[in-house]
């Protein structure tokens, strides 16, 4: 498969843009552990012109984790070309935008899957970024607003018609925001479509192994993308591309060795922020990661352990937890959680 002139393999396995998870740290992580592509956190064009500080952070990408695209959003023309050239200048491989996000504070605004109330927007801002920019231009959608105006299929081949070079789908509409079931017959629709000529990147409800096996096999599409279910559990890559290039699942590891991998993650938080901002940041990770599910009489643990304020604190919390529910050093199949 390839974007552009970028080749990504056969059947790659992209990690999603999420905000406030895919900062540079997590993306290096799961490129080491055999992510394809990494997408940044999504950056708003508004604030990029504006020179947000904040937001020129979210520029920042490194050799060690391409190829990597800048997700950008917004909700006008002339904001969406400027930012698109600024984030060119950052040296990504490819520019994406957001037109997916199903947030309040985006979406009800007319940015991100607001865009889908504004069809004819969203066709002018992407043909208008594909010009202004050297990059391949992707985009990233939602099966349409709600469940009376599920337009993917006709709009696929409209964005395809502005010069787009792939198009990632999640399998929902934004009235569903992230509840229920990520819907892949539409995505199939639109990958078996015989118009489609650009590469089709399925999103939405992959948590494992064989589900991701599964999209490739049933809908066709050219890639898969993870979202939700790389949080806490950046070795999901490593697991996924074994069980593609095998057909069976990775050997487990250790309790001592996921721990070991949060832990780096905690590290590289601290060191990227600070000891305080850090730690917020690296909750959600701590509160999603599989690794804890299953523990008996855990509950006050892991109040202690999202409460910690300092890494004294929450080490000490995290290296106590074998001894204090007897976890032995046997291999753990997270999957069986």
């Amino acid at each position: 498969m390839k974007i552009g002139s970028i080749d990504l393999g056969e059947r790659p396995v992209f990690l999603a843009p999420m905000e406030d998870v895919t900062d540079i740290a997590f993306r290096l992580m799961c490129k080491q552990f055999g992510a394809d592509m990494v997408y940044t956190e999504f950056v708003s064009s508004d604030a990029l012109i504006r020179n947000v500080s904040k937001t020129h952070q979210k520029l920042t990408v490194s050799d060690e984790e391409r190829p990597v695209a800048i997700q950008i959003y917004g909700r006008e023309v002339e904001p969406m070309v400027e930012a698109a050239k600024i984030c060119e200048t950052a040296g990504p491989n490819i520019i994406d935008i957001n037109f997916g996000c199903p947030v309040k504070k985006v979406a009800g605004k007319g940015a991100g899957s607001g865009m889908l109330r504004n069809i004819p927007m969203m066709l002018e801002i992407t043909r208008e970024v594909v010009k202004a920019v050297n990059l391949p231009v992707t985009v990233k959608t939602r099966l349409g607003w709600d469940h009376d105006s599920k337009v993917i299929v006709e709009l696929a081949e409209q964005l395809q018609d502005c010069g787009i070079a792939a198009l990632t789908i999640h399998g929902r509409t934004r009235s569903q925001m992230y509840t229920g079931e990520a819907d892949w017959e539409l995505i199939g629709q639109v990958k078996n479509n015989p118009r489609m000529q650009i590469p089709i990147i399925g999103n939405g409800d992959v948590t494992s192994p064989e589900i991701c096996k599964e999209r490739f096999d049933t809908y066709g599409v050219d890639a898969v993308m993870i979202g939700r279910g790389s949080i806490g559990r950046p070795w999901i890559f490593r697991e996924v591309k074994h069980f593609m290039e095998t057909g069976s699942k990775l050997p487990a590891e250790s309790f001592e060795w996921y721990l070991d991998v949060l832990k780096r993650q905690v590290m590289q938080s601290i060191e990227r922020l600070d000891e305080r901002r850090g730690i917020l940041h690296i909750r959600r990770h701590l509160a999603a990661t599989p690794l804890f599910k299953g523990i008996a009489d855990f509950k006050s643990t892991r109040i202690a352990m999202l409460r910690a304020e300092t890494i004294d604190e929450l080490f000490g919390i995290l290296n106590n937890i074998p001894e204090q529910f007897d976890i032995g050093a046997e291999k753990i199949d997270l999957h069986q959680i």
